[in-house]
């Protein structure tokens, strides 16, 4: 046997021995990294799974809910929304809350809607976008059943310049206002609709078809 053979086997041997050693010693953490791995997988499969069905679910309840309330089945519709808040997943609990509370409004339930409204705005697991929408509903019933008062406590921090919700929130108050005979505080309001290069087409015609009738009247004066 040549030199460089024996060296060769020797070498061999030695990287073998060394092989079998840090097998040993990390082997088995190797096995408990890849079955943690596995295990992780499957259980994030499983969940997914579960979540998406439970998700599926909610959302045949809350479009059945909906379909009820269209063709006037009113109370099988708040049975389903009340079914939606108690075991639905995601946001349809508080999208059914919502529901509800407009359900009451359109059946003339005015005290009942707001406390509603009330109820998911003052609640601080909601999502803020959501509480803020609340608001605004709330505010939008009360124009015409509760005072100028009522309205502004809901949304007047909801008119602030970069609040995404200001041009209905302002609107409602100027609505409010403008039913209490403060004409001079509509008429500011609807200017502020109106001169927001951001208010939507739809809402700035009705603040100027408003405006108009306030300056035509000499209200505003």
């Amino acid at each position: 046997m040549s030199d460089d053979s024996f060296f060769r086997e020797v070498s061999s041997e030695l990287r073998q021995d060394k092989a079998k050693d840090l097998w040993k010693r990390f082997g088995p953490i190797m096995i408990g990294g890849a079955a943690a791995i596995v295990i992780a997988t499957a259980a994030y499969v499983a969940w997914d799974h579960w979540s998406t069905n439970r998700a599926n679910v909610s959302g045949d309840i809350y479009l059945q809910a909906l379909s009820q309330a269209r063709e006037g089945q009113t109370e099988e519709a708040k049975a389903s929304l009340a079914q939606l808040e108690a075991d639905g997943y995601g946001a349809y609990p508080v999208l059914a809350r919502m529901r509800a509370a407009t359900l009451l409004a359109q059946s003339g339930d005015y005290a009942g809607a707001i406390a509603g409204f009330d109820s998911v705005a003052a609640d601080t697991s909601v999502p803020l976008s959501i509480r803020e929408m609340a608001r605004l509903r709330a505010a939008l019933v009360l124009v015409d059943h509760g005072s100028y008062a009522d309205v502004a406590q809901r949304v007047e921090t909801l008119t602030s310049d970069t609040n995404t919700l200001r041009h209905s929130a302002r609107e409602a108050l100027a609505l409010s206002a403008w039913g209490e005979g403060r004409f001079a505080d509509a008429a500011t309001l609807f200017t502020q609709i109106t001169e927001d290069e951001a208010t939507p087409l739809n809402l700035r015609r009705r603040a100027e078809l408003m405006s108009e009738l306030i300056r035509g009247s000499g209200s505003a004066s």
